[in-house]
């Protein structure tokens, strides 16, 4: 059970895409202000090990399998005993020039990126519903809202998440269900440490006015202070963790 202190004290939280970077670090933040966790990833090996401290039940699933999603989902809001809080975090980004995108590749980054997203959220706002309050996070991207070179697919699917986002908290608000978004900039996960260079680091630090790259606590603070009651004003947005580099 999560602690009875904190701001998230006795809220019932799943986390998509939770084994690793973001994900964890959220889960992680959740965890230290008292909510209970249900964690889902692909990679259920890793998965079990970040889980295991957090005293989270951990459920492996391939978001891109509807059937399968709608079980895993329908499984941990049952171990929770309800749901508070739904954060879809997962995620996958492949690189392409425009011109060489394969139509597949398009359609497996919509279907992870956004189709899951609109499967856990039907899920979690029926279970939320009853209880006339909930707070639904969605991982969105500055790429939805600038596009890069290279990353067609992944941007579209990020701006068709700003989109849902907003059509959701226009059609949940009623019953006391926030939906918000999360738009990260460059964050230092330990995912990318195999390709990134301390060139590319200081690069791309220098888009930011504040002169660095977001680490992966940065987003999940905004994670949490939207899942709180702190925001519990606040709808339909989509909030920047850019340092800058987007400021719409």
């Amino acid at each position: 059970m999560g602690t009875s202190q904190g701001r998230l004290a006795g809220r019932r939280a799943l986390i998509t895409g939770a084994a690793r970077g973001i994900g964890a670090e959220i889960a992680a933040s959740f965890r230290r202000e008292g909510a209970e966790l249900a964690l889902l990833d692909i990679d259920i090996d890793r998965l079990l090990k970040t889980a295991a401290p957090l005293d989270a039940s951990a459920f492996g699933v391939d978001l891109a399998d509807v059937e399968s999603t709608t079980d895993v989902v329908g499984r941990a809001i049952d171990g929770l005993g309800g749901i508070d809080i739904l954060v879809n975090n997962a995620g996958i980004l492949k690189m392409a020039p425009l011109l060489e995108i394969d139509p597949a590749d398009w359609d497996f980054t919509f279907a992870v990126n956004v189709r899951a997203m609109l499967v856990t959220i039907q899920l979690a706002a029926k279970a939320m519903i009853p209880n006339g309050r909930g707070a639904i996070i969605n991982m969105a991207s500055m790429g939805g809202k600038v596009g890069g070179p290279n990353q067609a697919h992944y941007a579209a699917s990020k701006a068709a998440v700003i989109s849902l986002t907003q059509v959701a908290a226009k059609e949940l608000g009623a019953y006391g269900i926030t939906v918000n978004c999360i738009c990260p900039g460059y964050v230092l996960t330990e995912m990318g440490a195999a390709t990134r260079t301390e060139a590319m680091v200081q690069e791309w630090s220098a888009k930011s006015p504040l002169g660095r790259l977001a680490e992966p606590s940065d987003v999940a603070n905004m994670a949490v202070f939207l899942a709180s009651d702190e925001a519990s004003y606040c709808t339909g947005q989509a909030m920047n963790v850019t340092g800058g580099m987007v400021m719409h």
